[in-house]
């Protein structure tokens, strides 16, 4: 009988089939001597870079003073974060904080407040959130079945909860035509609409991304959209909950995505950007005014074991220290606006491009099989798998997105700390590896 091979990482045997060795500034190094430039920041998530020595400083003395306390106790640690969060990056309405060990965590627990709130105030039926057809929102059972993204609930669906969406505002996509002038009208329409079938007094929360993540490859709506949505939320009563997991802490040349657009939500959720890849740590921001409900009702907001682990705030805190003294949130539009340019000027005209869009360094390249009628390639070629693999072939790795039912999308969101040499290698390997794959 033959023996079977171990499949030692991850749980499910994968095709990529590298070891990285180490990490340092922009650049992964393998256990065979290669040197890879992370054009994705890992899952969108470095921002100061790899290996910075004082946050590993900051780490260990915080390890040291406090390896584990119980998350709502106030340790040294936590309370530098608060004040980093409160004094130089949250919008001055969210004044409540809650802190998790990642996205999924904190999402699960915006919509457990914004639930409990509705509760609170005697309207329990108001239990409804709303999500977008295009969407990601974590890995839970909860969030993966709310969340629009068909590939990541597959053998799930029996079990998670049905979404109850509205469309997302998708311009390259709009039903009515391409980049339609009425794409704003058609996409609030829909909203209005969906509200009025499932009834506004059912309605409790909007969970959304004001700019797609990795699902749809930072995909922003029409011009206006997100004001006037977010006015027709309020007069019917619903929440408006912003995750910003991806888009967070200065990823697409602001604070947050939400300050783009003039939104004020009711909560907010954060991760990824919060910690750079030091620490495993997530928020959920909200008001005074949703916090004070919850508790006058009795209720309680249960922490998770390893939310607010000392040495991730710690992690935490400086990471965002050094954003902001190192004024890295100021190159984000630069250099994301000279990759843009050079992606266009190289592959903007290529007949499998649809569109290379985003904002700041959340930056998405959807690739189709035919470009005037946007039919995407048969799921089974695996575009964005081989683009992918090609990539690191090419020096570079770039990350996958998509959410199966929308394809194929490449996404670049690397750290802020990256320069020309960078950026020139970012544009000179996508190019190459979409040539080869689509060539093949």
């Amino acid at each position: 009988m033959k023996e079977m091979e171990l499949v030692k990482w991850p749980f499910l045997k994968q095709t990529w089939g590298i070891e990285f060795e180490r990490s340092e500034g922009s650049y992964l190094y393998t256990k065979d001597g290669r040197k890879i430039l992370d054009a994705a920041g890992g899952a969108i998530v470095s921002n100061i870079g790899y290996g910075r020595e004082e946050v590993a400083d900051t780490i260990a003395k915080a390890v040291k003073n406090n390896s584990y306390i119980l998350p709502p106790f106030l340790t040294p640690e936590r309370e530098a974060l608060l004040d980093e969060l409160r004094e130089h990056w949250l919008p001055p309405h969210l004044t409540r904080i809650h802190l998790s060990s990642g996205g999924s965590e904190a999402n699960e627990s915006a919509v457990k407040l914004a639930i409990q709130y509705q509760s609170s105030r005697g309207k329990a039926e108001k239990n409804i959130i709303l999500t977008r057809n295009l969407s990601y929102h974590g890995t839970t059972l909860n969030m993966s079945g709310i969340s629009g993204h068909v590939a990541r609930k597959r053998g799930l669906e029996s079990y998670v909860p049905k979404p109850t969406t509205i469309e997302t505002p998708y311009p390259l996509r709009c039903p009515i035509g391409s980049f339609h002038p009425e794409a704003k009208e058609y996409y609030l329409d829909n909203l209005r609409k969906t509200l009025k079938k499932i009834g506004p007094e059912n309605i409790a929360a909007l969970l959304m991304e004001p700019i797609n993540g990795s699902s749809g490859g930072a995909i922003t709506p029409p011009d206006g959209y997100w004001i006037e949505a977010q006015e027709i939320l309020r007069e019917n009563d619903i929440l408006l909950i912003a995750d910003e997991v991806m888009t967070g802490f200065g990823r697409v040349g602001s604070d947050f995505a939400s300050n783009l657009y003039g939104l004020e939500p009711d909560i907010l959720i954060a991760g990824k950007g919060m910690g750079g890849g030091y620490a495993a740590i997530g928020g959920t921001y909200s008001t005074d005014k949703i916090a004070d409900s919850i508790q006058a009702a009795g209720y309680e907001v249960m922490f998770h074991t390893f939310a607010a682990l000392p040495q991730s705030c710690a992690a935490s805190a400086e990471v965002l220290r050094i954003l902001r003294e190192e004024n890295l949130c100021e190159r984000v539009n630069p250099l994301g606006d000279q990759i843009l340019q050079k992606l266009n000027s190289e592959i903007g005209q290529h007949p499998n491009i649809a569109e290379i869009r985003g904002k700041g360094l959340l930056i998405g390249i959807e690739i189709v099989e035919d470009k005037s009628s946007l039919t995407p390639f048969d799921e089974s070629e695996k575009i964005t798998s081989r683009i992918m693999q090609q990539g690191l072939e090419e020096g570079v790795f770039l990350y996958p997105g998509g959410t199966g039912e929308y394809r194929d999308i490449i996404c670049i969101g690397p750290a802020f700390t990256i320069g020309d040499d960078e950026v020139d290698l970012i544009v000179k390997a996508t190019k190459a590896a979409l040539t080869t794959v689509t060539q093949n």
